[in-house]
């Protein structure tokens, strides 16, 4: 591939709800641009971007891939991204690197959740867009009502540029709207054709609607309109540029993928239309004097590059995946990585096709291209040199509120798979791995039941190793409401020495639930000699880590060493720690003891018509709503407190509730007692496991 200049660069992601056709859609663009001799299938597993053994076998894509094309003497690089709502980290990774966005809809399915999501994701990161509407060669599909939906969301912005030809239920040409002439499809060639007469109607509103829009991009233009005048084509194509650009006017063209119809025009309006990444703003900051570094993607200032994805994969390999936020990387340049803290020379520059690697001879500022084997390198580091070491923001990822429990299958197993999650930890930001030390369980989180799925099938088939994925504890936690005085007298002989502890303790509640426990002596008269306090310490250390009510961790409960006994002989420290557990376990069960439970705030971003189906799941949850505040865009928050025992699921539950367009957040606020039938299960749960071992045993 030829060498391109930043003005000469478009870096288009394409967004859009699953199944909608992105795929489809990069497919006919590269062979249409050539750079394939047919198209590929997902069904048939050839395309281009789904080149995982995961999304070959499920047919969706899973990670976001490049595609770079050459058209009309630019250089587009395609990101391809899942639609899947587990995989959205990937979309918002190539959101970020990108400048500009096409939202594929499917003229057949219309208006979706993932829609709605793409043009959320546009407005967070500030992309200009225009929309595709796919499936124009289906009997049902309707692109007319495509465009009323999205212009009753978003206002007069939506401005169609085609509209579709129909001739005996057959997709034939299209009308444009700029020249307001029709034309027919003749292979992959265009010829013009009489406009037929149910079409004129839609041109002349669509017109009108596109010129009113182009009229609001000056006053001179505003002031023509109003004085009944008609803009060039050329006028309008520049006012629409610019307009695009700022994000005031968003067209919406359409075609059919499998035909490969629409393409040609959809592909000269990302070049004539979208921004280079010299319209774009980008700064970081130069650790060499702590200011603000603009790199505004300018060829000719220092060196800079993000790394936006890193890639680790047993059959191609390691790449690192950067856009070029500053001027040109060459084979054989220094770069510096400021936070592995390590200065290493570019042996071969790539771009990657999919997941082909094709190697080029420099890339300019603003471009997305590949490194191989980055010592340490990692998604989000920044890549300068050392001379000028900049920095450059993170980006923005949905955090996973998903988790399973995990374990090897095979023991054997759990170095290989501790170091193969850390392999797709470095591809895949929104995967998280916690260590629950205190409930003896290892977490995976991720943004889905489908996405850990994904991960399990990943591990077993690319890195064998087989895990198990199981309904996680709760991190429930034990304490006493009352006092209690208990004796035990730990006493064992069996030739030689024997052993002789013997404790008198009060337990009550500490008040403190922050805290395990509270140890105190009020011993007199040497009774229990001082050197054998702290045993009774230890054993009170010990008991607090599994209570004896249902084995969780307990907290709050204040331990009084009053009397007791020794034997000069026979007693020692061993003796008075068991002596101690044994007291413990006793004065815990004669106390009041009660479970306590983790209780969350919970945040529930939905449109306003879910509300009411919102709050009353999570009534039946055991929530408490605290109340309703509306958050723009036609969408309110709930937010609750609630077990967390209860938002086992709850991902799932929202998305089927809402149709995908709920979202959530929560984190941990304090521990409450628990009802008494969540006690009593989980102390029955406690003495069926006690059972099972003995049997075992």
């Amino acid at each position: 591939m030829n060498v391109y200049t930043t003005d000469k660069i478009r870096n288009v992601v394409l967004l859009g709800h699953s199944g909608a056709g992105k795929t489809a859609l990069a497919e006919s663009m590269a062979y249409l641009a050539g750079l394939t001799s047919r198209m590929g299938r997902t069904e048939d597993k050839n395309t281009i971007s789904d080149y995982g053994k995961e999304e070959q076998k499920r047919q969706i894509s899973i990670s976001a891939s490049v595609i770079p094309l050459e058209w009309e003497g630019c250089k587009i690089n395609i990101l391809d991204t899942p639609g899947m709502f587990d995989f959205v980290g990937e979309a918002e990774e190539a959101a970020s690197a990108a400048d500009a966005a096409v939202i594929v809809v499917s003229g057949k399915a219309g208006v979706e959740a993932g829609t709605e999501r793409a043009w959320d994701l546009c407005e967070k990161n500030k992309l200009p867009r225009m929309f595709y509407v796919t499936d124009m060669d289906v009997d049902n599909a309707s692109f007319r009502k495509v465009v009323d939906d999205l212009t009753e969301k978003y206002g007069k912005k939506i401005a169609p540029l085609h509209f579709p030809i129909r001739e005996n239920e057959k997709f034939v040409g299209y009308v444009n709207v700029i020249s307001q002439k029709a034309q027919k499809w003749q292979g992959k060639d265009v010829t013009d054709m009489d406009m037929p007469d149910y079409s004129k109607e839609y041109l002349e509103t669509y017109h009108d609607s596109l010129m009113e829009a182009v009229a609001e991009t000056s006053e001179d233009m505003m002031d023509r309109y109003f004085g009944g005048e008609t803009f060039s084509e050329d006028e309008v194509r520049a006012a629409l540029k610019i307009s695009v650009n700022s994000c005031d006017i968003v067209p919406i063209s359409m075609g059919s993928n499998i035909l490969c119809q629409g393409t040609y025009a959809l592909l000269d309006d990302i070049v004539k239309l979208m921004p280079s990444p010299l319209n774009k703003k980008v700064a970081g900051i130069s650790l060499k004097n702590n200011e603000i570094f603009q790199a505004d993607y300018d060829f000719s200032k220092a060196k800079s590059a993000y790394i936006r994805k890193t890639i680790v994969d047993p059959f191609i390999g390691k790449y690192s995946l950067i856009k070029i936020m500053s001027g040109v990387f060459k084979p054989d340049d220094m770069i510096y990585n400021k936070d592995k803290d390590i200065e290493e020379k570019i042996s071969k520059l790539y771009i990657l096709t999919g997941g082909k690697a094709t190697e080029v001879k420099e890339l300019h500022a603003g471009d997305i291209g590949a490194l191989a084997k980055l010592t340490a390198a990692r998604t989000g580091n920044t890549l300068s040199t050392k001379a000028n070491t900049i920095e450059y923001g993170k980006a923005e990822l949905s955090k996973p509120y998903t988790y399973m429990r995990y374990k090897a299958k095979n023991k054997a197993d759990i170095d290989k798979l501790s170091q193969a999650l850390q392999k797709i930890g470095h591809e895949d930001q929104t995967m998280k791995v916690v260590n629950d030390g205190e409930n003896r369980q290892t977490l995976l989180y991720g943004m889905g039941d489908l996405h850990l799925d994904v991960i399990a099938s990943r591990l077993k088939e690319e890195y064998k190793v087989e895990i198990e994925l199981v309904q996680p504890k709760i991190a429930y936690k034990e304490t006493i409401k009352k006092k209690s005085d208990v004796e035990y007298k730990y006493k064992k002989q069996s030739g030689g020495h024997g052993q002789y502890g013997h404790v008198k303790m009060r337990f009550e509640p500490s008040g403190d639930l922050e805290t395990p426990y509270v140890f105190e002596q009020e011993v007199v008269g040497g009774s229990v000699p001082k050197n054998y306090f702290p045993a009774v310490e230890k054993g009170m250390q010990e008991s607090v880590l599994r209570g004896p009510l249902a084995a969780y961790p307990v907290v709050g409960v204040k331990g009084i060493l009053y009397d007791g006994s020794y034997h000069p002989v026979d007693s020692s420290e061993m003796a008075f720690k068991m002596a101690t557990i044994q007291a413990f376990k006793k004065g815990f069960m004669e106390a009041g003891p009660v479970l306590l439970e983790p209780i969350a705030t919970l945040k529930v971003v939905v449109p306003d018509q879910f509300t009411g189906d919102v709050m009353g799941d999570l009534n039946k949850r055991r929530g408490r709503v605290l109340g309703m505040n509306p958050t723009g865009a036609g969408k309110q928050t709930v937010e609750a407190e609630i077990p967390m025992s209860c938002l086992y699921g709850y991902n799932t539950v929202l998305r089927s509730m809402t149709g995908g367009r709920g979202d959530y957040s929560y984190e941990f606020v304090r521990y409450e007692q628990a009802p008494s039938d969540v006690q009593e299960k989980e102390v029955a749960a406690r003495a069926d496991a006690v059972a099972e071992n003995n049997k075992e045993d």
